[in-house]
């Protein structure tokens, strides 16, 4: 068969005529008589088309109303609308809900057969066009981020002004917080986004293959080197590439790294030619540089060409405006991949979505979403659909604050504050410029009152979790 095609009607004679007509063109039709029959037939297998009267049954939902439900589960469906009593305006209002097409009835069989073939056109073009994206990455463009938390403002900002130059930038962040992706929003809005995307994960190699693969080697250079390869820096000419884990590199390659930055250029393990580089340089790291420097891990002058334009990514704790959000976009897109009507959450397993403290980030969310709309039996998802830790989890709630005895409101409110403050510290590791922003105050502001309360940093000092 061609299509699997839903016919919406309530009309036998409409049913029988429709059923043979469709299967004589090669096309699979499954009939019901409700819009919400129809709905439940969606959420529980694919179509390619769905066929709907406006004027259904009464006591139930007309076809006018279940439209915009339909194309909530599924927005590139194609939905041909068909009445008795039809008019322009109907017609008018249903393209304008979304509708591929409007039949009056009766209608001429030929005119519908030449529709339906065009609406599954459309479909598998979508359908071609979705994958390809998908496939080749597509265009990430700022302005489609999904970021309305107040923690990524300045994320955004930062992203418009080095995303128009060509500065060396740096992605800090714990892992998961999404600094690949935002490495390509980088490349895809700068002028070298014609040019190749090019992504290497220092932590994931020893270092022998490492440097082989950033620089590439001569024939002969090693055992099992049997012909010249170009590195990765050679591949990513003209574009972009970008280094995940920058802080994992031995000093030795970041030794050659820093040539790469400073004269552009490098050779191939076991050559002498000097290979000239036209290539963007993007890295990033979970790790706090300045520590490494000073443990003596991290060369301090690689350090100062890399901090030219940093760039921190707040774990999903800190922006938890954006989860239910990336929660919808990561239902549509499981959903869309596994074949199946879903559209979301209840109530309550959202809240537990929303109230959950996500150590992984981003990038556990996205898996506990995958894995809830696998488990799906049904729509929307409940509790039992989320992975175990999540289900189970019960957010702390903080203790009271204990009233000193003999002490004032003042008392009380300066020893809040003081714990506020050292908490703020311990997850950012020390840093202050992170722990003011995350306060909500200057860095002078936060100075004062480390000093106020006789704070000692070093004493705090803590890597911030990962």
């Amino acid at each position: 068969m061609d299509g699997r095609i839903l016919v919406v009607d309530d009309d036998p004679h409409v049913q029988y005529t429709l059923r043979a007509t469709l299967k004589a063109k090669e096309f699979d039709a499954v009939v019901v008589s409700s819009a919400e029959a129809a709905l439940e037939r969606l959420r529980a297998e694919p179509f390619d088309i769905v066929l709907l009267d406006v004027m259904l049954e009464e006591g139930g939902m007309s076809g006018m109303k279940a439209l915009p439900l339909i194309l909530r589960a599924d927005p590139d469906l194609p939905v041909i609308l068909m009445t008795a009593y039809g008019s322009r305006a109907m017609a008018y209002e249903a393209i304008q809900k979304g509708a591929y097409d409007f039949f009056d009835k009766p209608f001429k069989v030929e005119e519908l057969s030449i529709v339906v073939r065009r609406a599954l056109e459309r479909r598998r073009l979508v359908r071609e066009v979705s994958a390809l994206t998908q496939r080749l990455g597509g265009e990430a463009r700022i302005e489609n981020l999904i970021a309305q938390s107040p923690a990524m403002k300045p994320v955004l900002a930062n992203l418009a002004v080095v995303s128009a130059t060509d500065v060396l930038a740096l992605l800090l962040g714990e892992n998961g917080t999404g600094k690949t992706l935002i490495a390509r929003v980088i490349h895809d809005n700068s002028p070298r986004r014609g040019g190749p995307f090019v992504t290497v994960t220092c932590g994931a190699l020893p270092e022998t293959l490492l440097e082989s693969e950033l620089f590439g080697y001569e024939a002969g250079a090693f055992t099992g080197a049997l012909k010249r390869k170009q590195g990765k820096f050679e591949v990513a000419d003209t574009g972009t590439i970008f280094l995940d884990e920058i802080g994992d590199l031995s000093l030795s390659t970041q030794s050659k790294l820093l040539r790469v930055i400073e004269h552009h250029e490098c050779e191939h393990l076991g050559g002498t030619e000097t290979i000239r580089l036209d290539v963007r340089i993007i890295v990033a790291t979970n790790r706090d540089l300045e520590k490494e420097v000073e443990a003596g891990t991290f060369r301090q002058d690689l350090y100062y060409r890399l901090n030219v334009f940093p760039i921190y990514l707040p774990p999903l704790r800190e922006r938890r405006e954006d989860v239910s959000l990336l929660v919808e976009h990561f239902v549509r897109r499981h959903a869309r991949t596994y074949h199946k009507r879903i559209s979301g959450f209840t109530p309550d397993a959202l809240q537990l979505l929303l109230d959950y403290d996500w150590p992984g980030n981003v990038r556990e969310l996205d898996h506990a979403v995958q894995q809830s709309v696998l488990r799906a039996q049904s729509d929307p998802m409940d509790a039992s659909c989320l992975p175990p830790q999540i289900a189970a989890y019960k957010p702390r709630v903080p203790d009271k604050p204990a009233i000193p005895s003999g002490g004032s409101l003042d008392d009380l409110l300066a020893g809040i504050e003081r714990q506020l403050i050292e908490d703020t510290l311990k997850r950012t590791g020390g840093v202050q410029k992170r722990a003011a922003g995350l306060l909500r105050v200057t860095e002078r502001s936060l100075w004062h009152r480390v000093k106020k309360y006789g704070i000692n940093i070093g004493d705090i000092k803590e890597p911030p979790p990962e």
